[in-house]
């Protein structure tokens, strides 16, 4: 696992390698709105539909309709966009 990246990030990764209940638990020790983001998206693949949409609404962001991959995909090009930015300021 990449050291240094943020809990969303990480539990992305875990994600991304199968391990869903890992990704989980990491997800649980964040407070942002990205960790938010994250715990929807991993209860929305777990099929946990109001669970997802309770933490859709903790993010403030409207319930995925795209495919799992895609949102994959949408949260993670965000989450590294705001680390770059981060790291360049």
């Amino acid at each position: 696992m990449p050291h240094g990246i943020s809990c969303a990030l990480t539990g992305l990764w875990h994600d991304a390698n199968g391990d869903w209940n890992t990704a989980h638990r990491v997800i649980q020790a964040g407070n942002s709105e990205e960790d938010a983001w994250v715990h929807a998206y991993l209860h929305r693949k777990e099929g946990d539909i109001d669970n997802a949409h309770y933490w859709y609404r903790r993010c403030n962001r409207q319930p995925a309709i795209e495919s799992l991959e895609n949102e994959w995909t949408t949260i993670a090009m965000a989450l590294l966009e705001k680390d770059t930015d981060a790291r360049s300021t």
